[in-house]
């Protein structure tokens, strides 16, 4: 699986979870060099709270477009270490 935007590559892996039909990538993944911080976050009921990431490509920002469960609830434990994507980011294999 592939996720990019705005022509950029941001995640590539054989090794994908999917959960609520989102792609979740390995941390290992991602090409970190377009990411960039958010304060954001949310709450899942039964995954946790979610902290967000956003992306800086070629000059343009795309706020909290990535998201991640840093102490996922054990319901959601398989994607523990991963991060998944919105916000106009394709995702393709």
């Amino acid at each position: 699986m592939k996720a990019t935007w705005n022509g950029v590559v941001l995640a590539e892996s054989n090794d994908t979870v999917m959960v609520e039909g989102n792609h979740y990538f390995p941390d290992s993944a991602l090409n970190r060099a377009f990411f960039t911080f958010s304060n954001h976050k949310s709450t899942c009921p039964w995954k946790g709270q979610a902290s967000y990431l956003s992306l800086l490509v070629n000059g343009e920002l795309n706020a909290d477009a990535a998201w991640f469960y840093a102490d996922p609830k054990p319901e959601a434990e398989q994607i523990r270490g991963r991060v998944a994507f919105w916000k106009g980011v394709k995702v393709t294999d």
